[in-house]
């Protein structure tokens, strides 16, 4: 059988920390009359490996939002991170020099907008909102453990510098040092660079091709490298901040990979000893891109405009995600995980069933 490829002790403590999980995020009681995360495991679980909603797979979906909508995004945030902690114990990432990527994912809505976390969209297929979801991830260090460490949901217009240094205030707990942080063209701004460079953080935004940027671009050679000293203003709330950076531009780089020649501009706060190794710095927040694509794979439908619902059900899956990068990636992928963990979620909760309907007569031992 497929789940033979998990020692059974491992498989009962991920269900466990899955039951915690919930538990926390939610503030549930287990081993009470009420029901908990041990009683929800199995359909989410089985929801994320079919991709599918929990209507479809239990009754108990109402009690399971009732839970969520009284619960806070705050605790679900919170109790994430805390589970990254505990995985980040076995390779002490604590102790860990990491590289961060932050970036945007969206899920689709149908529907009327009726909440501040709800992105208008342009209603093509019937798409007429989006959630947003600002993440952050590690995606190089010396540990195996490349895996998202915080995701928030965005409201339309907050400001990003603001969510981003927050985020970080609360990685900066779970590792050892923040040795760079990746951003993509939608990130540059005078806002966040300033925020940046206040909280000392060393960043590497790429810069959009705009037409400055463009003209600086058009009057370099083939193959030239430089980079120019970027001095600016902010205006903020009636007050006038000065910011710098230095923009970095390499003209008509090859890329032996794709055997094409790019234009490459990046803004960055650090120094710069070779600047050939910006690009290759770059290239790793696409592997947030990847988690993005792998965590797809275990995502939860669901057609609610809460924003706690919606947010609860992307970290859970971001939570298996989690869990099998910091536990049973090297044994198998992450489709056959979650195939596994809903395997071992079955047969527990038909053995918790079944006692549920043994007489009272019947010993404990007899029971189990």
């Amino acid at each position: 059988m497929i789940k033979e490829r998990i020692e059974r002790d491992r498989a009962t403590r991920t269900l466990h920390t899955m039951d915690m999980f919930v538990n926390k995020c939610l503030n549930l009681q287990p081993h009470t009359d009420t029901l908990s995360g041990y009683h929800y495991t199995f359909p989410l679980v089985y929801a994320a490996t079919a991709h599918t909603y929990v209507e479809t797979i239990t009754t108990m979906a109402d009690s399971l939002h009732r839970a969520i909508k009284m619960s806070t995004i705050k605790d679900i945030a919170l109790e994430y991170l805390e589970t990254v902690k505990i995985v980040g114990k076995r390779v002490e990432l604590e102790k860990m020099d990491v590289i961060l990527a932050f970036d945007v994912t969206e899920e689709e809505y149908y529907g009327r907008l009726e909440t501040p976390y709800l992105h208008t969209w342009t209603g093509e297929n019937g798409v007429t909102g989006k959630f947003k979801f600002l993440t952050c991830a590690i995606v190089c260090s010396k540990a195996p453990l490349k895996v998202p460490v915080f995701s928030v949901p965005v409201k339309i217009g907050e400001d990003i510098a603001t969510v981003v240094i927050q985020v970080l205030a609360l990685v900066r707990q779970i590792v050892g040092n923040i040795t760079l942080i990746l951003f993509d063209r939608g990130f540059y701004a005078k806002n966040l660079m300033l925020a940046l460079e206040e909280n000392n953080y060393p960043y590497l935004i790429f810069v959009p091709k705009n037409e400055k940027i463009k003209k600086e671009l058009d009057s370099m050679c083939r193959g030239e490298r430089k980079t120019v000293l970027y001095e600016f203003k902010l205006n903020k709330d009636k007050t006038t901040k000065q910011g710098k950076t230095t923009l970095a531009f390499l003209k008509q780089i090859y890329a032996g990979k794709s055997n094409r020649e790019y234009d490459w501009s990046f803004a960055t706060n650090k120094k710069i000893e070779d600047i050939d190794e910006l690009v290759k710095e770059y290239k790793k927040r696409w592997r947030i891109e990847t988690m993005f694509r792998v965590q797809d794979e275990a995502r939860i439908l669901s057609k609610s405009k809460d924003i706690r619902i919606r947010y609860f059900y992307f970290m859970y899956s971001q939570m298996l995600l989690l869990l099998w990068a910091g536990i049973f990636k090297e044994k198998l992928g992450f489709k056959e995980f979650l195939l596994v963990m809903t395997e071992y979620a079955k047969v527990r909760a038909e053995k918790e069933e079944r006692k549920m309907q043994v007489p009272p007569w019947v010993s404990q031992r007899q029971r189990e």
